[in-house]
């Protein structure tokens, strides 16, 4: 009886190994590397404090970093959550036929199969101000043309819209999963009431995925705030610092300038933002609560 009643914690024993050692107790360490003044060609290592954290707010690229990544996250959260959680009703409404809806899901999902360096490679190419697609399309109508990646002011935005484009379509698809997983009968007993495909929407089909929508919030937040290889495939955050971002920082911070403690606390700013902005959302959404 006494095996028996382990027997569970001992299934569960590996995967808690794992969480702790590539999970918790990195962030741990990191947290305390932050306060330390470290080189990846030095073994010593100086306590600093605070130092590193003073160096970190003052920097003059901060708060473009901060614009980007809010940027990047407010125009997700609008594009890839609600316009992907719009496609995913329309997709499931029965306004498409069955052979159709087959073949959109498809074609919305086939951009995040790609990889994102290679998406960063192509979408150069689209936005090269010679030879690109955007404004050889832009000529033929007579419009005038941009240095798309090269203007320090459309630069980050023309990598949001490469984002949304790549992203939209996983968002739907986690959508469509959660719709197709609400009770017909409800449905069904709705549109025997008078409710339209609107009000259908609005009171059964989004508050029965709700679980679902915070989990691809979640994501897109945590994703925005963890953006790298769009940028550095791209402008490798210029021209100048116009489109730095965190992620960006920490890699250049760690592995350009050997400034391991700074990229320790730009890790450690990251991880305090995403987890209190996705406990903010649980909270105000009272996920798990009936």
């Amino acid at each position: 009886m006494r095996t028996k009643k382990h027997t569970p914690y001992l299934y569960m024993l590996p995967g808690v190994l794992m969480v702790l050692c590539f999970v918790y107790i990195p962030v741990l360490m990191n947290i305390v590397y932050s306060f330390f003044r470290l080189s990846s060609f030095s073994a010593g290592s100086t306590f600093v404090g605070l130092d590193n954290y003073r160096r970190f707010f003052t920097d003059p690229v901060f708060p473009i970093m901060l614009k980007n990544n809010v940027a990047y996250c407010i125009i997700s959260l609008i594009v890839q959550v609600g316009f992907g959680t719009v496609l995913a009703l329309i997709l499931e409404s029965g306004a498409i036929g069955k052979r159709m809806r087959n073949f959109f899901r498809n074609f919305y999902y086939l951009p995040a199969l790609i990889s994102l360096t290679a998406v960063g490679l192509m979408f150069t190419f689209i936005y090269n101000p010679n030879i690109g697609f955007l404004n050889s399309l832009l000529k033929t109508l007579g419009l005038p043309t941009y240095g798309w990646l090269g203007d320090s002011k459309m630069a980050i935005y023309c990598i949001i819209a490469m984002s949304q484009w790549q992203f939209t379509g996983y968002i739907t698809l986690l959508m469509v999963v959660a719709f197709q997983n609400v009770p017909r009968d409800y449905v069904e007993a709705a549109a025997i009431d008078g409710a339209g495909p609107v009000k259908r929407a609005l009171y059964i089909m989004l508050p029965q995925a709700k679980e679902q929508l915070l989990v691809c919030v979640i994501i897109t937040i945590i994703g925005a705030f963890k953006l790298y290889t769009e940028v550095y495939s791209t402008t490798s955050g210029g021209p100048g610092n116009s489109s730095q971002v965190l992620g960006l920082y920490l890699y250049q911070q760690a592995f350009l300038h050997s400034d391991l403690g700074m990229a320790a606390v730009t890790g450690v700013f990251i991880f305090v933002i995403t987890v209190t902005l996705s406990i903010i959302q649980i909270r105000v959404t009272h996920s798990g609560k009936e």
